[in-house]
Parts: C-alpha cells; structure tokens; sequence
C-alpha cells in the first residue's frame, strides 16, 4: 500500500480526481499539499510516478488500514446554498428538512460539487429555475448541475459537453438527455434558463450562441473562472463570490 500527494490547482481537482479512479485508486483525501491518493500494489508505483508526473507527486508507503473507508470518510455531505444537500452516491442519511438530497459521484467526470464554481452555479439555480422552465447545461462535466435544475422542478434539461467520456459516464447516473457537442447544436429560443461552468475565454467565444437559445427574459448564469478573469460583455444583473472565484447572472 502506497499514497500520492499530487500538488494541483483547484479548477483542475476535478479533473485529477476522475483520472485518479481511471488510474485505480483505492480513495482520495484533501490534504493541505493538495490531495493524496491510496494505492494497494507497491508494483504500480513507477508507472503511477509516471503518469501523474505533471503533478509533483511525493510517494508515501501505508499502512495496512481501509483506506478505501478512511476516503469515504473525506467525503461528508455538505450544505449547499439555501435548499441543497450534497452527499457522495453511498451515505443514506436523509438529508436535514427544507434541504434536497443531490447525490454526486467521487471519480466521476468534472463536478463533484465540492468546488467554489459549481456551488456558486447551484446557488444561482436556486434563485432562477423555477418549476416548468426548460434548462440548457453547457459543459455539462459530471452532470451534477442538469440533476440540480431537476430537482428544482424544471420541465425540461437538456445538457452538453464536448469531452464525449464525460457525456459516457455521466449518462449512467444522470437522467436528462446529454449530447457530445456544445450549444451550437441547440435550436434558437430553446432555454429558459443557460448554466455554463467553463472558462472565462469560452464563455466570451459562446456568448452570440448563448444570446442565440436564450428564450426572451431568460437568465445566463456562467461561472468556472477567478474574479480576476471575468468575462468581457454586458454587466451581469447579479455577480456572486467565494474564495477568489465567480459566477454571473444575466
């Protein structure tokens, strides 16, 4: 048994998450020095130092112990906004009263829920998606934010993402149709409300497509980039914050 602590950027845990479970891992925790992940063969380590090299990684051997729980337990369920409760697929706790249980997947393509970007879209959500609105989600990742506008009461989601292993997996736990593509594939007037957690550079690239499936009065929340790297165009009607990083409401 053997660990990695790979030093990474938070827009990128994601990622690194969801190729650490390719890769075989038996858990993954948070750690100060970015995040350390189990494995039970001494014999793959070479490789692993190999693959994850972009990483840093700082080989550390284990003790025998259930890691695989020890990284369950990283993983509480934790408060969301004003209504969700996200909590990873295996916890069965019912959720406190007033909040909505949002089951995410650890190892699953981007969006765990866990990242400053993706609560600040649920929170957005909330104060937009209203029961029968019809919802585009544009790089869609894990699918967590389509779920999200479900439970919330929209009629409708349709979600997208150009990674087609993303759409892959996330067709498995997630029940709204998803396509590999982008938004360019969608028809004009098609959405009430448009979430896109991308980055600042593609939110400006897909502005005329966003304005283009906006449905008059519609709301375009963007987020997936830092304050200090806000998209050009219009003022949002609304901007939200938290740890360095933003979302818009337009």
């Amino acid at each position: 048994m053997f660990s990695l602590l790979l030093s990474c950027p938070p827009v990128a845990e994601d990622e690194l998450v969801a190729e650490l479970y390719d890769a075989g891992t038996a858990g993954i925790v948070e750690e100060p020095g970015g995040l350390r992940a189990f494995f039970a063969d001494d014999t793959d380590a070479p490789a692993l130092l190999a693959r994850f090299a972009r990483f840093q990684p700082q080989l550390r051997h284990e003790e025998e112990i259930d890691w695989e729980q020890s990284a369950r337990d990283s993983w509480p369920p934790l408060p969301v906004g004003e209504r969700f409760w996200l909590a990873p697929s295996w916890n069965t706790d019912p959720p406190p009263p007033g909040r909505i249980r949002l089951e995410f997947q650890p190892g699953m393509a981007c969006g765990t829920g866990w990242h400053p970007c993706t609560q600040l879209c649920l929170e957005a959500l909330e104060r937009t998606v209203r029961p029968g609105m019809t919802v585009l989600d544009v790089g869609s990742g894990s699918g967590i934010l389509s779920n999200a506008a479900l439970l919330l009461g929209a009629a409708r989601v349709i979600a997208c993402d150009i990674d087609v292993d993303a759409v892959l997996v996330a067709r498995e736990h997630i029940a709204v149709p998803m396509f590999a593509g982008s938004v360019d594939a969608v028809r004009a007037g098609f959405a009430d409300v448009i979430v896109a957690n991308i980055s600042s550079a593609a939110a400006e690239e897909l502005a005329p497509e966003f304005a283009r499936v906006a449905r008059p009065g519609a709301t375009v929340i963007l987020s997936g980039f830092e304050e200090d790297d806000l998209p050009e165009g219009p003022a949002p009607r609304e901007l939200l914050c938290r740890n360095g990083w933003a979302c818009f409401l337009r």
